[in-house]
């Protein structure tokens, strides 16, 4: 079984779009990019999204795609727009159980991800 989530999507300079997910199998979390991917260390997200996370406000709601991740857990994907911006940005948030979601920029959790998944090839 195998559940997957879309975290993060960008125009290259040849104007395709590149989509990056996060796989979620029986051995752990795949961060996949452009149909390569590589596996993260076992707790990597949870330990992404608690450096860089910061709580939820209570007035978001918490709405689109997401992954379990085990125990309670699930990452979100939400695309929110505030009312003084123009364009929405893309988030992902930690839900936790018996604690606060945890909300940061899509952009910086896939960024810290992608350097924990080249260290662990090496």
């Amino acid at each position: 079984m195998s559940e997957r989530l879309l975290v993060f999507e960008r125009v290259t300079d040849d104007g395709s779009a590149e989509r990056t997910y996060l796989v979620r199998d029986d051995e752990g979390v795949v961060l996949e990019t452009g149909g390569a991917g590589a596996r993260l260390p076992p707790g990597a997200v949870e330990a992404v999204m608690r450096r860089y996370g910061r709580p939820l406000d209570d007035s978001v709601a918490l709405s689109g795609a997401a992954m379990p991740l085990g125990d309670g857990r699930r990452l979100v994907h939400l695309r929110y727009r505030p009312r003084y911006d123009v364009i929405a940005k893309d988030y992902l948030v930690l839900e936790l159980p018996s604690e606060a979601p945890l909300a940061e920029l899509s952009t910086s959790v896939v960024a810290a991800l992608t350097h924990l998944a080249r260290a662990a090839q090496r």
